[in-house]
């Protein structure tokens, strides 16, 4: 990991970066950091996943996140070669910074015990690492948006034509012999339990599996041909208005791609892609309408830009504290449990909701994530991973 020192405070950012950029990612990685905090079973039901087919507003966090992914990637190379690095040295430190990536994903899965038969290799900043690594490469081979929209097209297609039409050992085909796209029976999740035995979130399938990078990597290029019209020479407003339509567009296509292949995220089906990305898009654009084109960067963005600015490390110390107070373990009553718990009954216990008591809680994970970040906000240091 390493570290960027900005002379200047973020309100003084300089003129040609994407301040929008920075505000959505921070407002991204915040609700992360809520929604992976609540209390399971009492919190709102959209701040928690759909369980299976379906959506809800937590589910559309990870993919806006992995979106902006793309469109960082397109302006920090476009920047580094424009100061004259090469394009070798890109290269070297694209495969750098993902496997510095892939390995914060798994302390941050072993953490605290690191149980060496059970550790569990996919995750949220391994599935960033492999996507930043292959959309990094690709962007370096080829520049232009073409070849970009040619993969992700592929990409969409070929996943739907896998797991919809090729035969899963076992269990035979997809709505003929079982249901289709079932939770387990489906060809990602028998690939998984063959690749990483007993290493799965869910124990017979993981959200973050093997097969389901494919449209995971169509998210990111999707994030990358954004970046692309963000640099095309068109007015910003002209700018605004085709990231705002282009998000419709893909919302719809979701869902009506959706009546063939439900929008599903622990499949990340190809639906899923389109209408996250669309709904990113639309996000996008009203940012940076607000804040790159109206220049609304005072007060309510200060925040965000704290988050924003060093995101993984605001998840990666979230996701630290949360695995801490699960391990510590006190006495309540005649039982011992987490600290999670204990703080949880008894700085909430007065609000009278329990929805209301899990989102407090969250909001104060939240609050204490924040601290560390704008300690290094203050002294203008940004950790780049």
């Amino acid at each position: 990991m390493s570290t960027a020192i900005d002379p200047r405070a973020s309100s003084a950012l300089p003129a040609t970066r994407l301040v929008s950029l920075d505000v959505l990612r921070g407002i991204t990685i915040a609700f992360m950091i809520l929604v992976n905090n609540g209390i399971r079973s009492y919190a709102y039901p959209a701040l928690e996943h759909a369980e299976w087919n379906g959506w809800t507003p937590t589910d559309l966090v990870f993919p806006t996140f992995l979106f902006l992914v793309g469109v960082s990637i397109v302006f920090s190379f476009e920047s580094r070669l424009g100061r004259g690095a090469s394009k070798s040295s890109l290269l070297i430190h694209t495969f750098r910074r993902a496997s510095v990536l892939f390995a914060l994903g798994l302390i941050v899965n072993g953490f605290p015990h690191f149980p060496r038969a059970t550790w569990r290799i996919y995750g949220v900043l391994q599935r960033i690492a492999i996507c930043f690594l292959i959309a990094g490469i690709l962007y370096l081979l080829d520049r232009r948006p073409g070849s970009k929209i040619a993969i992700v097209v592929a990409a969409l297609l070929g996943y739907w034509v896998l797991l919809r039409w090729v035969p899963v050992p076992g269990f035979g085909m997809p709505g003929r012999d079982n249901p289709l796209f079932d939770p387990t029976r489906n060809l990602g999740a028998y690939i998984d339990r063959h690749v990483f035995p007993g290493r799965l979130y869910v124990g017979v399938r993981d959200p973050e599996g093997l097969l389901s990078t494919i449209p995971a990597l169509g998210t990111t290029l999707l994030g990358m041909l954004t970046a692309m019209w963000l640099r095309s020479k068109r007015s910003a407003a002209s700018k605004a208005w085709g990231m705002l339509a282009a998000g419709v567009l893909g919302i719809l296509l979701g869902l009506v791609w959706g009546r063939w292949f439900p929008i599903n995220k622990n499949l990340w089906s190809s639906s899923f892609v389109l209408f996250a990305a669309g709904v990113a898009l639309v996000a996008f654009s009203i940012c940076y309408w607000a804040v790159d084109i109206g220049n609304w960067k005072k007060g309510w963005t200060y925040v965000w830009l704290v988050f924003g600015t060093n995101a993984i490390t605001a998840y990666v110390f979230s996701e630290l504290l949360s695995s801490t107070l699960h391990a510590i373990h006190v006495r309540m009553g005649p039982k011992t449990v987490g600290l999670s718990w204990y703080c949880f009954a008894h700085c909430f216990a007065a609000i009278p909701s329990r929805p209301m008591e899990s989102l407090a809680y969250s909001i104060s994970i939240v609050a204490i994530c924040f601290v560390p970040v704008a300690i290094l906000y203050r002294k203008k240091i940004f950790l780049k991973v």
